[in-house]
């Protein structure tokens, strides 16, 4: 009778065993659907939210326009023109009323001008001299012909060489200098999808937070992007595991190879 009661007693107790973790695994089930499904109606919010955003930032649209009534024009209204009042006049025999007395403004008068100065009396020229005598008509010599040399007449007279003006040289073209590369926006300002693996449904849950670039985020010390990891809900602890704070310094100094050497192409 004992070997049965001891079978029966450890049968017993495996059985128990087998019952609590049969119990323990299906809290456990039950715990993950409920911590997925919460996960799944935050990232479903996350998106819904997302979306009325860019609907109310969209820019309206001609189909957009609601029908807005066009203003009916209006006559002017006609100005009633009133008559005149009818001047009283005045009974016969009575004197008629003393006008009253206009203030007469006494018109300016320009000063007199200036009393003319007297010119220079010009010296008259002297008379001119009495006519030089004529020259006597003096017989004038009529001059030998010159006896021209035979080598002179030999040599042919000689064309007027001709000038040719040389054209001036032309202007070297002026260089134009070349035109200076536009300064691209400092590193700091780069967005923060740049960093690896942080997507925009991130970008826009940290531009809440007023983490817009990658300047903004490596200007955090190593609390703060705690305290900013602990607000990111579904996303909290990508930040320590994909080593945003680190990448963002590198990118904020300009550090592009340093970048590419620990974290691969951007």
């Amino acid at each position: 009778m004992q070997p049965t009661t001891v079978d029966n007693t450890m049968t017993g107790i495996v059985l128990a065993i087998i019952a609590i973790l049969a119990v323990v695994t299906i809290i456990g089930i039950i715990a993950g659907a409920r911590r997925r499904n919460a996960r799944r109606a935050a990232e479903r919010a996350e998106d819904a939210r997302l979306a009325e955003r860019s609907s109310t930032n969209r820019p309206l649209r001609d189909s957009d326009a609601t029908d807005v009534p066009s203003p009916v024009a209006t006559a002017a209204p006609t100005p009633t023109l009133t008559p005149a009042p009818t001047p009283a006049r005045a009974p016969a025999g009575s004197a008629p009323a003393a006008q009253p007395a206009v203030p007469v403004t006494p018109v300016p008068v320009a000063p007199p001008p200036p009393p003319l100065t007297e010119m220079p009396e010009v010296a008259e020229p002297a008379p001119a001299d009495e006519a030089a005598p004529p020259l006597a008509d003096e017989p004038i010599a009529a001059a030998a012909p010159q006896d021209a040399s035979p080598a002179a007449e030999a040599q042919p007279a000689s064309a007027p060489a001709e000038v040719t003006a040389e054209p001036a040289p032309a202007p070297a073209p002026a260089v134009a200098p070349a035109p200076s590369a536009p300064a691209g926006p400092p590193p700091g300002e780069a967005p923060v999808t740049q960093i690896k693996g942080l997507g925009p449904k991130v970008a826009a849950m940290l531009a809440e937070q007023g983490i817009i670039t990658v300047g903004d985020l490596a200007a955090l010390d190593q609390r703060a992007a705690e305290d900013l990891d602990a607000r990111l809900g579904a996303f909290t602890g990508r930040m320590g595991r994909d080593r945003w704070l680190e990448q963002a310094q590198l990118l904020a100094a300009g550090d592009i190879k340093g970048f590419e050497a620990k974290f691969g192409k951007l």
